[in-house]
């Protein structure tokens, strides 16, 4: 008793009565401390009427908890609090009851009623705590009791609420797995409500909840597969992961596999490196089951539903949470066609900058893939080169994706850098290496005898395990062409007095026995020194030494006979088993006697038959089997619960299960005025949203709400993610793009400085360019398979707008961008010319009737005036400028035509005139105009070249060269300029349409002003902007423009509903988002001008 309160004025002393001990820790006090008054001064804290000791108190009880001491003792002091009203306090409490409820259950059962009472709190985080505790009390008499409490948290008002009633379904079922039928149908019915829950808070942990208890009803995920997808993207990270790991298996089990007839599908390019064999290697006797089985699968048409699923996850390939990229990869890798699959190679690479247990899991998963898709790896083959740093289990993956990898064309760097791993002082990985080098012969012939070389040249190593591995590896290539390498053979029969590492000396014993009349004078006396050290020999050696006598018996019995003789007698009396079973059955094998007679006439078919070379395969080869990401895939082993992918079905079950009918009352005003006019967005495939969701029965609201994200700002995180995605495809097809964005200020200043043009410039400049509408385009005949996402650049910086000093650029590099690039310099430009009125742009502003539009053969013009690329004095004289000639690149459709326009004011000739060495970002190209020979004093000249701006609005950066200077410019696009239009009738614009909504589907609202009511100035402006065609419309108030991307042939949809009360609606369709973004702000400031 007396020594207490020494030991605590040494740790620091006591306060006063009633006050916190700062100085000491209650539950440190070790050997010396009482255990009967450990606790006084924290239940005196727990008992008083100040929150704020009882909140120190909690903090120590907890921190006591988290230390691994025993705070049981303490269950009635806390438990009294539990109807404190300070919330952090309540919070604490909780905290300490979910840890001891469980071993103080009648306690536990007595403060019951205090967390029913908390489930009618008003504060959401009460109810939600009490129900969590509740939940966590792992008592089975309270079971109807914890059913009925989750019952009215699924009906809660709360968000928040709802998902701990989620969370609270599965820690029920776990515990209570005897549960009656009865008992889980009311879970389940819980699940099926919380599951028509349209809250993003929700959907995680209902997903969750049902994959615990009742994953086998898929029936239950029909109606809400469209909302889920549609809300996966605003979900926390630990939903995203749930969710796609669920829909992976749902879409195997409810769509056709996209690759059961992958060469009817269009042209893959890597087909080479991972082609269906299924299909090239029927029999001929199959044939006529394939020509019937042919026309029921000819027709294969993606679903809707299964292509929503893919445009829906591939934003989140960008997310900062690796669980939930690998997520999306392995949902791609799963269910996506073949020629989509590469897309997530950039963010898997992305992924090996992460911490080395983030790398091994996602090499692992990489490392089955490269099996089979091998090509969308190969452009990455850098990112896995090894680094020193790197831990040896990193290494050895890395290794193993670098030999999948390794093909005819890039073994030479691959070898090299093998050449360099062997020198590292990592044991274990030089080994792996050494068999990494053995595989790359094994697969690639050419390279074969240069491995060989190789490894021989190892045998001099001083280290004993890289001359043992080396051995092990050369036996495996010497069974490939024997007859070829005897030298290599004679040269490993010496190395039997220098190396002991058993498996080595196994297998040049084997190779001295399999190939001995390659070395027929070598083979008894290396049989003579294993007779010598037999005794001493490991077992696998004995076993070796057994079968080369018994060999080297039948070949060269005259030499050989006694020492065989004598190495059977000594394996006769070895101590381990399987020698001496071994050395019986082969003398009586090869040694002819009255019983075993007939047997040893066989002796050399058994003993020298002819062995296949041995196959060196990845020991990731039949991984796949396990779904990518799961513990099981990385274990390769099954592990408890988990669940086996659905294999594909054969036919494709009804997709109608997915429709839900939407309520009358949710249609809006505005739908119900035109629904006679117009058709509904929605095409036939498409079906409708689900039952919750009421912005869903209208297509401007689905607009909306899908899109969200990308449509209320230009530069939003959202739509930034899901276009840098796009950029991946491009990758795959060589093409790839870095992306750009403005500065805010920038992009304000460029706002108010394009306002300053005149009206009069722009309605001057405008009439002809109406006449675009009108022209004829052969990309009209192009069939509408929008149903493929096209790759697409990112780029959020427009160019300038004529007389507008643009400021500096910051660059903002996406997650995925692995190069460096230097920012592209944004040159001043001079104000445009005024471009003549034509009488084509007038009769565009005609309402024109449903019938389809003949396209007149009429020239089309510039869009954008003329613009200064190069100022006369920063040209010592030579003035270029440039205008964007809307006509087709006669070199190559893809690109956009430019009118370069050279003018020499100096006194000299300027001669030479030519475009330099181009310094351009991938994917961008630069066809050159030809050289001009010589501009004369006072001269001008004109030339047209072609540059493929792969669909983004980054500029093009070269270099324009005289015979004695080199000037650098660049060029920027307007995203207008980026298309050439198409015409289509009212009808196919429809049908298009319905197929590009949801995420890509832009919708803005803006107020006209009087000036641009008008059928012409409305046309004007927007053919001015955007190099787009008229679409006949049968409603006076609408107008319609459609376009093609000139890079990948994307539709770009621009419809404007000029409603004559209330704000007009601008909404484009199209898959490329970020252009699609672009447009709306184009067009919108245009209109408002």
């Amino acid at each position: 008793m007396s020594t207490a309160p020494a030991y605590n004025e040494d740790k620091g002393g006591s306060a006063g009565p009633g006050e916190p001990e700062y100085g000491h820790d209650p539950a440190s006090g070790g050997i010396f401390s009482s255990d009967y008054k450990r606790h006084d001064d924290l239940k005196e804290m727990l008992d008083t009427n100040k929150d704020s000791l009882k909140l120190e108190a909690m903090k120590r009880i907890v921190a006591m908890i988290a230390r691994g001491k025993n705070a049981s003792d303490l269950f009635p002091a806390v438990v009294k609090n539990v109807a404190c009203k300070n919330i952090e306090v309540k919070k604490l409490v909780y905290v300490y009851l979910v840890r001891y409820a469980e071993e103080q259950q009648d306690l536990a059962l007595l403060s019951i009623s205090t967390f029913q009472r908390g489930l009618k709190d008003p504060n959401q985080l009460i109810r939600a705590s009490a129900l969590r505790v509740l939940s966590s009390i792992r008592v089975p008499i309270i079971v109807p009791i914890m059913m009925l409490a989750i019952k009215e948290a699924a009906s809660d008002m709360s968000p928040y609420v709802r998902k701990t009633a989620a969370h609270a379904i599965p820690k029920l079922y776990s515990f209570s797995r005897s549960l009656d039928s009865d008992q889980k149908d009311q879970l389940i019915e819980v699940i099926e409500k919380l599951l028509a829950d349209k809250t993003t808070l929700v959907a995680g942990s209902v997903v969750m909840a049902f994959e615990e208890v009742c994953p086998e009803r898929i029936d239950l995920i029909h109606k809400n597969y469209r909302k889920l997808c549609n809300l996966l993207i605003d979900v926390e990270e630990w939903g995203q992961v749930v969710i796609i790991s669920m829909l992976t298996r749902y879409a195997r089990t409810q769509f056709l596999s996209p690759t059961q007839n992958e060469s009817l599908l269009e042209e893959n390019p890597e087909k080479a490196f991972y082609g269906s064999e299924e299909d090239e290697a029927k029999a001929p006797g199959s044939e006529e089951t394939a020509t019937a089985a042919l026309p029921t699968r000819k027709p294969y048409v993606m679903d809707p539903d299964h292509r929503l699923l893919l445009r829906n996850t591939k934003p989140l390939l960008q997310s900062r949470s690796a669980a939930v990229v690998m997520a999306v990869a392995q949902l791609y890798f799963h269910l996506a066609p073949k020629a989509e699959v590469g897309v997530i190679a950039k963010a898997l690479v992305r992924l090996l900058r992460s911490h080395s247990e983030v790398q091994y899991v996602v090499l692992q998963n990489v490392a089955t893939m490269s099996i089979k898709r091998r090509g969308m790896f190969e452009p990455y083959l850098k990112s896995f080169y090894i680094r020193s740093t790197d831990p040896t289990q990193i290494k050895i993956l890395k290794l193993e994706v670098l030999t999948n990898l390794a093909n005819e064309t890039n073994i030479p760097t691959v070898l090299r850098e093998f050449q360099t791993y062997i020198r590292s002082m990592d044991k274990d990985f030089v080994a792996a290496t050494i068999q990494a080098i053995g595989r790359c012969a094994t697969n690639i012939g050419r390279v074969r005898d240069t491995c060989l070389n190789g490894l021989v040249q190892l045998l001099s190593n001083r280290d004993e395990l890289v001359v043992a591995e080396s051995v092990v590896v050369i036996k495996k290539l010497l069974q490939m062409q024997p007859a070829q390498h005897g030298e290599i053979i004679k040269h490993l029969a010496k190395l039997t007095d220098n190396i002991q590492v058993p498996m080595a000396r196994a297998s040049i014993l084997w190779l001295i026995g399999e190939y001995c009349e390659h070395v027929p004078k070598i083979a008894p006396d290396v049989l003579r020194k294993m007779a010598k050290s037999f005794t001493a020999e490991e077992d696998i050696v004995k076993l070796q030494v057994i079968n080369l006598a018994a060999k080297l018996y039948l070949t060269n019995s005259k030499q050989t006979k006694l020492l065989t003789q004598y190495v059977l007698s000594l394996a006769k009396y070895d101590q381990n088993y399987d020698i001496r079973d071994r050395a019986r059955f082969t003398r009586q094998l090869i040694v002819p006697s009255e019983q075993g007679g007939a047997l040893s006439r066989h002796a050399k078919k058994l003993f020298l038959a002819p062995k296949p070379a041995p196959v060196l395969e990845s020991s990731f080869k039949d991984r796949d089997h396990f779904q990518l990401g799961s513990l099981s895939h990385l274990l390769n082993a099954k592990a408890t619960g988990y669940q086996e992918l659905p294999d594909w079905p054969e036919e494709a079950p009804d997709p109608s299960v997915r429709n839900v009918e939407v309520p009358e009352w949710t249609k809006c005003s505005n739908r119900e005025k035109r629904k006679e006019k117009e058709k509904p967005f929605y095409s036939d495939s498409e079906g409708e949203s689900g039952p919750t969701e009421s912005a869903d029965s209208d297509p401007e609201s689905e607009s909306e709400s899908d899109s969200k994200s990308s449509s209320e700002s230009g530069s939003g995180e959202s739509s930034s993610e899901s276009d840098n995605e796009d950029q991946d495809e491009d990758e795959e097809k060589g093409r790839s793009s870095e992306s750009e964005q403005s500065e805010e200020e920038g992009e304000k200043s460029k706002m108010k400085k394009r306002k300053k043009v005149t009206k009069g410039q722009a309605e001057g400049s405008s009439s002809d360019e109406g006449s675009d509408s009108s022209s004829p385009s052969s990309e009209s005949e192009m069939s509408s398979e929008t149903e493929e996402e096209q790759a697409e650049p990112v780029s959020w910086r427009r160019k300038a707008p004529p007389s507008s000093k643009s400021a500096p650029a910051a660059k903002e590099v996406s997650l995925l961008d692995l190069e460096d690039f230097t920012p592209p310099s944004v040159q001043p430009v001079s104000p445009p010319m005024v471009v003549s009125t034509s009488l084509a742009a007038d009769l565009e502003g005609l309402t024109l009737t449903d019938s389809p539009l003949v396209p007149s053969l009429l020239s089309p013009v510039s869009g954008v005036g003329r613009q200064e690329l190069l100022h006369r004095v920063a040209g010592e004289g030579l003035a270029v400028d440039y205008t964007f000639s809307r006509q087709p690149f006669s070199g190559d459709p893809h690109m956009v035509s430019l009118h370069i326009h050279f003018s020499n004011s100096s006194e000299t000739p300027i001669k030479g005139l030519r475009v330099g060495t181009p310094k351009l970002p991938a994917g961008i190209s630069i066809q050159e105009f030809p050289e001009i020979e010589s501009l004369a004093p006072g001269e001008s000249a004109t030339a047209i070249m072609g540059i493929d701006f792969c669909d983004s609005t980054q500029a093009a950066n070269f270099q324009l060269c005289t015979q004695t200077r080199q000037f650098y410019v660049s060029i920027q696009p307007p995203v207008g300029e980026l298309m050439a239009p198409v015409f289509m009738s009212e009808n196919e614009f429809k049908k298009e349409q319905g197929k590009l909504t949801g995420m890509n589907e832009i919708t803005e609202k803006l107020t006209l002003p009087d000036t641009s009511r008008s059928d012409h100035t409305v046309v004007q402006k927007v053919t001015a902007t955007a190099n787009l065609g008229r679409v006949p419309c049968g409603t006076s108030d609408e107008y319609r423009f459609a376009g093609r991307t000139l890079t990948s042939g994307s539709l770009v949809l621009l419809t404007l509903d000029a409603r004559p009360t209330g704000p007009a609606q601008l909404t484009v369709n199209s898959e490329k988002m970020v252009i699609g973004t672009m447009l709306v702000k184009d067009v919108v400031q245009a209109l408002t001008q």
